[in-house]
C-alpha cells in the first residue's frame, strides 16, 4: 500500500492542526435525532466550522435552512452553507445569501451543484441564474465581500472535466472571483493529493485546498459514490472490506483503521486542515480526531461548578 505511510510522529493538542465536518439535513424525524447526537458528540472537539450541504429540491433547502437555524441557536459551533447554482434564478440565489447573512451566518460552500436530472445526466445552466461556481462566487462577494466563501476541489478530476488544465482553469477561475479556500472530493490515495498540490503550484493557486475525508461505514455504498464522483477506490481498500458485508463489528474497526491510517499519513506529509464528510455518524470522526490528538475542551472551574 505505496500511497499511505505508517505515521510515526507523535500528535497532541499542540500540533496545531484543525477539522471541519459536513453533516446533511434530516429527512426524518429519526434522522435529525441522528443528527444531533452526531452534532453533539463532535461540538467538542471545536472545529473550525461545520458545514450543512443543499440540494435543488424546495423541501431540501428548507431543511437545510432550519439545520443551519438550530446550530446558531443551540450550539457555539460556526455553521458554513452550502449554496448551489441548479433550479434558482440570480435574483433567487442572492436573497437565499442575504437570509443567511440576515441570520448571522458568515461562510457559504459555493458550487455548482448536481445537474437537475442528477448525477450522469448533462448539466445546463439554470436560466437567469448563475451558470457556473465561479459566477456564484462572484455574486456572493459582491453582496458581501467579506463573505467567508468555500469551493470544491477534486484531486482526481471532476468527472466532466475533459483535461487537467479545464481542471485547473475552473478552480483558478474560482480562486480569482474570490474564494478563499478549496476542501476536495474525497480520495483514497494521498499519492493523488501531493500531485494535486504539485499542479496546483505550477499554476500559482495558493489558496488552502482541505482534504476531504470519508470514513467508510458502508464500503458498497462508497464505491457506488465514489464511481459517480469521478474517485479511484484502490483494491487493497476493497479487499480490507472484502466479506464483512455481514460483520458490521469488524467493518467498523477496519474503517477506523483505514481512514486513521491516511489522515496520519497527511499529517507526515505537511497536512493540518481536514475537512471530514461525516455521513451524520459521529463516533468513527471522534476516534480519527482523537487519533490526531484532538481533545474535548475542558471546562474551566467556574464552567465545571454552574
Amino acid at each position: 500500500m505505496a500511497a499511505v505511510r505508517r505515521a510515526s510522529r507523535h500528535l497532541d493538542a499542540d500540533a496545531g492542526l484543525t477539522v471541519s465536518f459536513e453533516f446533511f439535513p434530516p429527512k426524518t424525524q429519526e434522522m435529525e435525532a441522528t443528527l444531533w447526537r452526531s452534532i453533539e458528540r463532535l461540538a467538542p472537539l471545536s472545529p473550525a466550522f461545520v458545514s450543512v450541504t443543499y440540494g435543488a429540491g424546495g423541501s431540501t433547502r428548507e431543511r437545510t435552512h432550519a439545520t443551519l437555524k438550530r446550530i446558531l441557536a443551540e450550539t457555539d459551533l460556526t455553521p458554513a452553507a452550502h449554496l448551489t447554482c441548479v433550479a434558482a434564478t440570480r435574483a433567487e440565489v442572492d436573497a437565499v445569501v442575504r437570509a443567511y447573512h440576515d441570520t448571522g451566518i458568515r461562510h457559504i460552500v459555493a458550487l455548482r451543484g448536481d445537474p437537475a436530472g442528477g448525477v450522469g445526466t448533462a448539466y445546463e445552466p439554470t436560466p437567469g441564474g448563475y451558470p457556473y461556481a465561479a459566477d456564484l462566487v462572484a455574486g456572493i462577494k459582491r453582496q458581501y465581500p467579506a463573505m467567508e466563501v468555500s469551493v470544491a476541489a477534486y484531486v482526481e478530476r471532476h468527472p466532466e472535466s475533459p483535461d487537467w488544465q479545464s481542471e485547473l482553469d475552473n478552480l483558478k477561475r474560482k480562486v480569482d472571483a474570490g474564494a478563499d479556500r478549496a476542501i476536495t472530493q474525497f480520495f483514497f490515495d494521498n499519492d493523488l493529493y501531493d500531485a494535486y498540490r504539485e499542479r496546483l503550484a505550477a499554476q500559482r493557486i495558493d489558496i488552502p485546498v482541505v482534504p476531504g475525508i470519508v470514513p467508510v461505514t458502508n464500503f458498497a455504498h462508497t464505491a457506488r459514490f465514489a464511481a459517480k464522483a469521478g474517485a479511484s477506490v484502490p483494491a487493497w481498500l476493497a479487499q480490507r472490506f472484502e466479506g464483512l458485508d455481514d460483520d458490521p463489528g469488524t467493518r467498523q474497526l477496519v474503517a477506523a483503521a483505514v481512514a486513521s491510517e491516511q489522515v496520519l499519513d497527511l499529517v507526515d506529509r505537511g497536512v493540518t486542515d481536514f475537512h471530514f464528510y461525516t455521513m451524520n455518524r459521529a463516533d468513527l470522526v471522534f476516534a480519527i480526531c482523537h487519533l490526531l490528538g484532538l481533545r474535548p475542551a475542558k471546562p474551566t472551574t467556574a464552567e465545571a461548578a454552574a
